[in-house]
């Protein structure tokens, strides 16, 4: 590429990531993509793009979120590339990754954190050229199906086609984790059902043993052993769900 071509490409990049920094720009390009949405304002637009701190960080053209609802990545292209939805791959888990840090959400936890839907967009501006109007991951990944080995297959193309190489060398296990667990919300889904009725169980138990007429520290010790937790754990279930007199819960 010559220098002319990539001043041109920067000042292009640095144009429109700077024009949709303004929100009266921004909601109209999110009303560009949903026009059926009326009622959604700028104060609900929230900017979250990636920013090029490092060299080495994965940074994107423009992120932002709509309330809790959509998570919208857009990149501007001058020069076509199928590579573009690897790299919007990598946007999105690292978009995410953010996303839960800034709400304080435990991943770990058996509450099911929201999340909020996922649009990309790529607005090409350069040449007409022959380009599928939708590309998939999901085909990419056909040969291997969605599993770990399938992410790192992926992970190792990108490295090889020197596609953030300095960032997905240095956080390799941290985006298959990420990206499995973005792909896996089947499983993800069953774990949290699962979690709901053991809670559920738990509180009934809890509340059996109270209409029995066992003691509340005995009641701690039956929980704790039944459910497998530290008693601390358990005086926490049992004190949260005890109906003192009076309690109309």
């Amino acid at each position: 590429m010559e220098e002319t071509d990539i001043a041109k490409y920067t000042i292009k990049d640095s144009v429109f990531t700077n024009l949709f920094q303004d929100k009266k720009y921004l909601i109209q390009l999110y009303r560009a993509l949903h026009p059926e949405d009326t009622e959604t304002t700028e104060d609900e637009l929230k900017d979250i793009t990636i920013k090029n701190i490092l060299v080495d960080v994965c940074y994107n053209d423009l992120g932002f979120t709509v309330g809790d609802k959509i998570m919208i990545l857009t990149e501007a292209q001058t020069t076509w590339t199928m590579n573009i939805i690897i790299r919007a791959l990598m946007y999105l888990v690292q978009s995410y990754h953010e996303y839960f840090e800034r709400r304080n959400d435990n991943l770990y936890g058996s509450k099911k954190v929201k999340l909020p839907k996922a649009e990309l967009y790529v607005i090409f501006t350069g040449k007409r050229v022959s380009k599928p109007e939708y590309v998939s991951l999901s085909e990419e990944l056909k040969i291997y199906g969605r599993t770990r080995v399938a992410i790192t297959n992926t992970i190792n193309i990108c490295k090889d086609r020197d596609v953030l190489k300095e960032y997905l060398s240095s956080r390799e296990k941290e985006v298959v984790d990420m990206v499995m667990t973005l792909f896996d919300e089947e499983q993800v889904m069953r774990a949290y059902v699962e979690s709901e009725k053991e809670e559920a169980a738990m509180i009934s138990a809890i509340e059996m043993c109270q209409e029995i007429g066992l003691p509340i520290s005995e009641t701690i010790k039956k929980v704790a052993g039944k459910y497998k937790l530290e008693e601390n754990d358990a005086e926490v279930w049992v004190q949260r769900y005890w109906k003192i007199e009076g309690d109309s819960r």
